[in-house]
Order: structure tokens, then C-alpha cells, then sequence
């Protein structure tokens, strides 16, 4: 039996607890009883213990607390979803516990354990039993009454997972959904094959591998190979910083540069690293490397003119040249003034350029990518709260299942950060229309939160698994009608699921109705819901938008 762990031992069984949950999230995917295809608690309990262990690889920390420090501080930046958010919860409270403890044995980690749990279960407005945190608090009682009989922290750790399987088996009779599913919570499950993992690590099992042929491979441009309109970002950019910080974390960079571009190679040393990525945004890369240090030296190439070049027979222009073009150019062109900073701002997360175009018609200073299949980090939308100009910044996650990613963000940075409680793209934009700048940040809050009521949601998209849910028997590639995100219909032609929402808008007397039709959805087919809708609606004033939107493919406001 181990007695003890260490940093290394603990940053290899996080290792270890990450590619455990990454080779099983699909099953973990699978639970899910609600079919519609979202960030789903696998995916997302794997990216964001993934942030963990891709912080931890770059350093062999020698005490526990530091480890566990790491671990936590990339959890909370990387969390994804609900799911995801109470993982990094779990992770925070160990860090809090483990803090300057070189080692930890059994009674320690018992405690840290539930500290995880108190962060938990305090993050969360309306704990449910039958839940990860159901199955987390009771493995770690179990772990407190072991440590109590043996102080190892294999078998502390070792009953805490054997009890949470037995409870995670107990959570289908807890929870009436997961019993008429038939199934274990997804959350718990995925927190226990995160553990089980670990507890691997700890016993010596060799860590599960990837599959190295189904790993992403980074395209490099190859002019004779591809056209100037072939590539897709035109800039090759390379640059070093000098780092403020030896220790400075370059994650959030790296995630930043993968979002605006590809081929990405970051190394580095103690004192300066080197970037190469391609970008349309070349500027945009250089501003966020210099939240990290000082930029030296830069070299930025247009791929795209270089192609049209070759292909010409001409000379290929590169930076090697700019001696040459200086002397044509005139300088000393000053800088631009940087916006000014004003009292509020606001940040919307959507998908789809229609829908992006109406946020920022709203007055949205930016926009964050995501919302179903892909929930954006704490990080990703820390780091667009950041950009905004103002002191005060609302954040409108408009997905129930990014709220709590949001609400992470406050106290992360120096700004006020707002968040409203949006949970549809609907209720967002309403939010928007109410915002009245002469108000102060909560007063606003509350004007804005007191319009959400007035807006109801329906959205038609598909099942992406079969499921019995809510008393409809679903299959795989159902057409799927939603109204204030519960279950309204399903059917395999999409026309009868219009015609269900557009009969429901009339008889509760609906007097504006706007259509946002999906990128998988043609003009014709959006006038053509329009006009059902007309139909049982005639006093209705209605509008349809293209959203552009991934997996809904419509999404409509009624009021």
C-alpha cells in the first residue's frame, strides 16, 4: 500500500485520471437521457481535466501543493459546462486542503476530498440528489471513515471509489428521470473513471494510450500544392517574447492562437518563447503574446500574395525585402489611440454569424463562440471579458449549461463581471433590447433579468442518440421540438414539429414571433416557416433572420 503521495506522484495520477475519462467520454456521452446533442458532460469533464494535465506536463512539481495548485488554478480556466465547472470545484477544494503540504497521506487527502465537496455543493443554487455531487460527497465521507481505520492513500482513495460506484448505481432509483432512462448520472460516473484513474496512477497500471491515427495532425502550407484561395488563413506569423515571468502559463495563449488560426508551434525556455502560427489576424496574435511578456522580434508573411506570386513566375516577396520597401514608405505613422474605457459592457456567447450580427446590432462589444456541442471555458470568456472596454462587464451566456463557466470568471480579473442568467438566444437578445445605459450595473442587471420572463423559447433539432424521454419514445435522427427547453414533440418531419409550435404561439395569443433559421436550413424553407407560422398567428408581427446556427435548425422568440 502507498502511505504517501508527492507532486510528481499526484501530477501523474492526473495524468493518468485525464486520458482515463478521455478514451471512455463517449460512453459517458451516452448517458445523457436528454437527447439533444449538447456540450455533453463527457466531453466536457474531459476538456477541462485535460486543461489540468496539459499545465501540469510542463513542470515536475515536487510538493503536493504545488501539483494540486496547478491543477486547480488550470481546471477553473478550462472548465467547460456544468459538469465541467463542478470537477474544477472538486479540484479546488483538494488545492485548498493540500496547500504547502510537501506530502499527503490518507487523513489529508480524506479532508481535502471533502473540501472539493463543501466548494461544490456551495457553488450550486439547488443541489439534486442523484448527481456527481450525491456520488463525490458520499465517496469522500467513505474516505474520511477509511482514512480513519488505515492511513494509506491507496486505500483511502480505493474505498472512496468503491463506495462512489455503489452509490453511482443507487443514483438511477434517486433521480426519476435517470430510473425511466435506465441509467447511472453521467456526471457522477465521469467524476468516478476520473478518480479510478488516479487511483491507477497510484497502484502503477500503465496510462492509457491514444490512439496516435485518430490524433488531429497540424497542416503546414505548401505553395505548390495549393492555391491563394486554398488557404485559409494568409498570414505566417512568427515572433519571440520576452517573458515577465519564468513561470508564466502559456495555456491561455495557446488556446487563444488555435481559435484564430492553425499550424501552431509554441517553444520556450525560462526567459522567452517563440510563436509561429498562421492568422488572418496577425495583430490580434501579437496583442495577446504581449499579456505574457515584451515582444522582441516579429516576422509576418501574406501567404496568400506569396502564392499568387509563385504561380505568376514572379518574385516571392518576404520580409527579407523590407529594407528595400522601407525607403518607399513613409514612417513614423503614430499608433492608434486605444478606445476609451467606458462605465459598461457586454459580451453575448452564440453560434452562428446572423445570430453574432444581431448581438453586436444590440451594442455587444464582443462575442464568445460556442454554445451547443462546444461550451466555451472559463478561460475563453475570461479572456474576451478582458478585451472590453469598460469596467463593467455583462455576460450573457444564453445556454443554461455555460452559466456556471460564466459565473467562475468573477473575481478573475480586475473588472466587475455581470452575469446574466440567460439560458436561450431568445431571452439574450431581450435582455439586450432592455439595457439602459443611465442605469447603474445592478439596477441594470435587474432591468434586464426582469425582461427575460417576457420571451418564451422554441427551438427544433435533432436526437442525437435513442432515448424513452418524457414519455416519447425517440430515435436516433428524430426531428426534435423544444419549448422553454423541455421536450414538446418529435416526429420525423420537421414541417408537422413547425406546424405544432406555430399552432402553440396562436393559441397563446403571441403578438411577435421571430424565426433565426440555422445554417442547415435554406431561405425558401425559412419563408416557408414563416408563412405556417402566419397562418395560425395572423395578428402576430413576425420576422425571420438567418442565424446561421450549428444543430438548431430553427430557434424562435415569442413574445
Amino acid at each position: 500500500m502507498i502511505h504517501t503521495i508527492d507532486g510528481i506522484q499526484f501530477k501523474q495520477m492526473v495524468l493518468h485520471g485525464a486520458a482515463a475519462i478521455t478514451l471512455q467520454k463517449q460512453q459517458i456521452n451516452d448517458l445523457n437521457v436528454f437527447p439533444v446533442p449538447d456540450g455533453d458532460t463527457g466531453t466536457n469533464m474531459s476538456l477541462t481535466i485535460g486543461a489540468a494535465a496539459a499545465e501540469l506536463r510542463k513542470s515536475e512539481p515536487a510538493a503536493v501543493g504545488q501539483a494540486a495548485a496547478a491543477a486547480a488554478g488550470a481546471l477553473l480556466r478550462g472548465a467547460r459546462g456544468n459538469s465541467g465547472v463542478i470537477l474544477s470545484l472538486l479540484f479546488r477544494g483538494l488545492s485548498k486542503t493540500l496547500k504547502g503540504c510537501d506530502e499527503a497521506d490518507g487523513p489529508l487527502l480524506a479532508a481535502a476530498m471533502q473540501e472539493g465537496v463543501a466548494a461544490a455543493y456551495g457553488a450550486v443554487m439547488k443541489p439534486a440528489e442523484g448527481t456527481v455531487l450525491t456520488v463525490s460527497r458520499l465517496a469522500a465521507k467513505r474516505a474520511v471513515e477509511a482514512a480513519a481505520e488505515n492511513g494509506d492513500v491507496e486505500f483511502v482513495l480505493s474505498e472512496a471509489v468503491r463506495v462512489g460506484y455503489e452509490v453511482l448505481a443507487q443514483t438511477t432509483d434517486m433521480n426519476p428521470v435517470l430510473k425511466k432512462a435506465g441509467v447511472v448520472d453521467a456526471g457522477g460516473q465521469g467524476y468516478l473513471v476520473i478518480l479510478e484513474g488516479m487511483l491507477a496512477a497510484l497502484r502503477g497500471e500503465p496510462m492509457p494510450e491514444m490512439d496516435e491515427e485518430s490524433a488531429p495532425k497540424q497542416p503546414k502550407a505548401d505553395f505548390n500544392a495549393f492555391s491563394a484561395e486554398e488557404i485559409t488563413f494568409a498570414f505566417d506569423t512568427v515572433f519571440i517574447v520576452r517573458k515577465n515571468d519564468p513561470d508564466v502559463n502559456l495555456t491561455p495563449l495557446r488556446s487563444y492562437l488555435n481559435s484564430i488560426g492553425d499550424s501552431l508551434v509554441i517553444g520556450e525556455d525560462d526567459e522567452a518563447f517563440k510563436v509561429h502560427v498562421h492568422t488572418n489576424i496577425p495583430g490580434s496574435a501579437l496583442n495577446e503574446a504581449q499579456k505574457f511578456g515584451t515582444l522582441e522580434l516579429a516576422k509576418i508573411e501574406n501567404m496568400r500574395t506569396q502564392a499568387e506570386d509563385l504561380a505568376a513566375g514572379r518574385k516571392v516577396q518576404s520580409t527579407d525585402d523590407l529594407d528595400e520597401v522601407e525607403e518607399q514608405l513613409e514612417s513614423g505613422c503614430p499608433e492608434a489611440a486605444p478606445a476609451p474605457e467606458k462605465p459598461c459592457g457586454f459580451l453575448a456567447v452564440c453560434a452562428g454569424e446572423g445570430l453574432a450580427a444581431v448581438f453586436q446590432d444590440l451594442g455587444v462589444d464582443g462575442i464568445i463562440s460556442g454554445g451547443q456541442t462546444m461550451n466555451p471555458s472559463t478561460e475563453s470568456i475570461l479572456k474576451e471579458i478582458n478585451r472590453v472596454p469598460a469596467r463593467t462587464v455583462f455576460v450573457l451566456p444564453n445556454n443554461k449549461n455555460i452559466i456556471m463557466a460564466a459565473q467562475q470568471c468573477v473575481g478573475l480579473t480586475d473588472k466587475e463581471v455581470i452575469v446574466v442568467p440567460t439560458e436561450t438566444i431568445p431571452q439574450g437578445i431581450t435582455a439586450m433590447m432592455n439595457v439602459d445605459p443611465e442605469l447603474e450595473p445592478q439596477e441594470l442587471l435587474k432591468a434586464m433579468t426582469g425582461a427575460i420572463g417576457s420571451v418564451t423559447t422554441a427551438q427544433i433539432t435533432y436526437a442525437a442518440r435513442n432515448s424513452d424521454f418524457d414519455g416519447f419514445a425517440i430515435s436516433e435522427g428524430d426531428y426534435l421540438a423544444l419549448l422553454e427547453g423541455k421536450l414538446f414533440g418529435t416526429d420525423r418531419d420537421i414541417n408537422a414539429l413547425l406546424e405544432l409550435l406555430a399552432r402553440q404561439a396562436g393559441d397563446k395569443g403571441a403578438e411577435f414571433i421571430t424565426l433565426f433559421y440555422g445554417e442547415n436550413v435554406t431561405e425558401e424553407q425559412a419563408q416557408a416557416a414563416q408563412a405556417l407560422f402566419a397562418s395560425h398567428c395572423p395578428d402576430a408581427e413576425l420576422s425571420v433572420l438567418p442565424g446561421g446556427q450549428p444543430v438548431y435548425y430553427y430557434i424562435v422568440s415569442i413574445e
